[in-house]
């Protein structure tokens, strides 16, 4: 019997026969929500639609499972924050833990939904399948994309092939991990990528197929805890470029941040004046991390930069903003550079 096959047959074991599992969408706005002025403009409104009329106008995934919706917020991404974060993740982990539920679908605006789910990636301790799903359309869009990316979130999150994957984001047919995905498009319907390995499956007929496994550490493995937190530390991306001001690195510092990261030029560099203040900081409590404004390719460890010598950190395969995230959680656990630098390596 293979491990797919094992796997299935365990889960379908635990339910009552004839029963479908049991799936809960939680939303969060986005443009999948979204409202436009008319079916043919490009101009619209997020989060305005209701989770109830999100499912209410996809009747097909009733076939798949016993879907049931809240809303959690109904804001657009640009307007995700900390707080929300943490409230998204303890309820997932609700949903996932004592509630039963086999599978969470999250509704979500495409601009932060990277983020989003990266930062659920390393704060949900289950191996359910999390799902994050938008659209690049509004729900009155001509050819709206929500729909079927909705049907085939859910298709994802019944499937016994990606349960133990981690968080993932199901987006025109594809599937892709919440550490790789990146939003690589500003207004095209296939706007993300997975990165130099690209997505690791994809939904077709209502199936989902997993391709790859994904190997960094997350959900059940994950170290990091955010329960009882009701605050994150404070970290902010610096962007890098030639004649860089170091005014922003400066604010930082001045306003007390806990951490900060660089989305520096190539390999994580910094220009001569803003690598002044970051050793200033680092040497002040404030954690240094070095990452890319580069779409592709890591920051090495140790390379052009001597981070051991200054106790910088590298942030290898994670882009500014996901470095950022990961940089939060570090902090909730240590302050110890070498130690946030493992985190880096393993997550």
């Amino acid at each position: 019997m293979s491990f797919a096959l094992a796997v299935a047959v365990s889960i379908l074991a635990t339910l009552p026969l004839g029963a479908k599992p049991r799936v809960r969408i939680v939303a969060t706005g986005g443009t999948i929500a979204g409202v436009s002025a008319s079916s043919s403009s490009s101009a619209y409104t997020a989060g305005q639609v209701t989770i109830q009329t999100l499912i209410d106008a996809v009747p097909q995934i009733l076939d798949l499972a016993d879907v049931s919706g809240e809303q959690l917020v109904n804001i657009g991404s640009q307007d995700m924050n900390d707080e929300v974060w943490l409230a998204l993740s303890k309820r997932v982990n609700a949903l996932l833990g004592k509630e039963g539920y086999d599978a969470v679908v999250i509704t979500h605006g495409t601009d932060t939904m990277e983020e989003t789910a990266y930062f659920l990636n390393l704060t949900v301790h289950s191996d359910k399948p999390v799902i994050l799903v938008g659209s690049m359309r509004p729900s009155t869009a001509i050819s709206a994309d929500g729909p079927a990316n909705l049907y085939n979130a859910v298709a994802a999150a019944v499937s016994p092939s990606t349960r133990g994957k981690g968080v993932l984001c199901c987006m025109n047919n594809q599937l892709l991990d919440a550490k790789s995905v990146i939003k690589a498009h500003t207004i095209d319907c296939d706007t993300f990528e997975g990165g130099p390995a690209g997505y690791i499956g994809y939904v077709y007929n209502g199936e989902a197929h997993v391709l790859q496994s994904v190997n960094s550490r997350h959900t059940v493995n994950s170290e990091f805890d955010v329960e009882n937190l009701t605050s994150l530390p404070k970290v902010g991306i610096v962007y890098g470029y030639a004649n860089c001001s170091p005014i922003p690195m400066q604010a930082f510092v001045d306003a007390k941040f806990d951490g900060i990261v660089l989305a520096g030029v190539g390999d994580g560099n910094f220009y001569k004046d803003v690598f002044e203040v970051a050793q200033r900081a680092q040497a002040d409590g404030i954690q240094i991390v070095r990452s890319s404004r580069c779409p592709t390719g890591p920051t090495c460890l140790n390379s052009e930069v001597d981070d051991a010598k200054y106790h910088f950190v590298a942030s290898l395969d994670l882009n500014p903003q996901k470095a950022r995230i990961l940089l939060m959680l570090a902090l909730t656990k240590t302050r110890d550079w070498q130690q946030i630098q493992r985190f880096f390596m393993e997550y």
